[in-house]
């Protein structure tokens, strides 16, 4: 059966390498008919993204967004869905994680030149645009000034959380992710989560915190690891969400949207638990 929805994708307003119009034209031209554009820490593709979907009847966006979140030893993504995200609040609180982006930024480029790798602090800027800037942009600009070949093997002993020039920022904990999803009428779900360790006592910790789904059907995992998850989904009452993750970063292996993505009914499930989430927000606030 073909593969109709994506809940996991990136434009160029965070570190995706499409912009919204040219992410919303492949997917389109894929025939998926459900996605999600969920860049990290920011929303301001999605106005793009709906204009050139006018062009395509057959396509839903979702609202999405990717936040990061930090656990003893770990890092831990989590993905709203359904998101309001002319929230105030919600906007507020974005803004101020994508500034702590800024300044950990700087810090990365400054270890990386007392490193003997310097780069230009300025083309890294270039390089994210108007989008919110992050460490995959950092590492485009080790790529163009021939340090490495692909920007994933700058992370592996640099800029990955247990690199070399590695330096830490703001986040907030996925307990205060969900809520902060929630609060703003959206559907909190984990992001890949095969690797993390604990995953049984996490997930039922974010459950009673008010998350609604994690991701199973990940382009990168394997048919047993789908398994594993979807039991683990199904212990805990989660809906089994995922997707692609796509970037377009051109690396080899690179999963593209419609690889592999949930079956219809978890889009469904998906729109039926924002709405009833949104009558709540509605209850909470009169």
């Amino acid at each position: 059966m073909p593969v109709e929805v994506d809940l996991h994708l990136h434009t160029t307003q965070s570190d995706g390498r499409l912009t919204p119009m040219q992410l919303v034209q492949l997917v389109a031209g894929k025939r998926l008919k459900v996605v999600a554009i969920t860049d990290h820490d920011i929303t301001d593709g999605l106005e793009e993204a709906y204009e050139a979907a006018k062009a395509f009847p057959q396509l839903t966006i979702i609202p999405g967004v990717e936040l990061s979140t930090d656990i003893p030893g770990n890092e831990v993504h989590m993905l709203g869905l359904y998101v309001d995200y002319q929230d105030a609040y919600f906007q507020e609180t974005l803004a101020h994680f994508r500034e702590g982006r800024v300044g950990r930024a700087r810090e990365m480029v400054d270890r990386l030149a007392a490193l003997g790798m310097p780069v230009d602090w300025e083309r890294v800027v270039q390089i994210a645009g108007e989008g919110a800037i992050g460490r995959p942009h950092i590492a485009q600009a080790l790529v163009e000034k021939g340090y490495f070949q692909y920007p994933q093997e700058a992370f592996e002993n640099y800029l990955g959380r247990n690199g070399l020039a590695y330096a830490e920022r703001e986040k907030m904990t996925p307990q205060e992710a969900v809520r902060l999803i929630r609060g703003a009428g959206g559907v909190a779900a984990i992001a890949h989560p095969a690797s993390l360790f604990g995953l049984d006592n996490l997930l039922a910790q974010l459950k009673a915190a008010g998350m609604q789904g994690m991701e199973v059907h990940y382009a990168e995992y394997d048919g047993p690891v789908r398994t594993r998850l979807a039991d683990a989904a199904k212990r805990h009452g989660l809906v089994p969400c995922g997707g692609s993750d796509y970037h377009a970063f051109g690396t080899p292996g690179e999963r593209l949207p419609g690889d592999l993505g949930p079956p219809m009914q978890t889009a469904v499930r998906l729109r039926e638990l924002a709405h009833a989430n949104a009558r709540e927000r509605a209850a909470w606030r009169s």
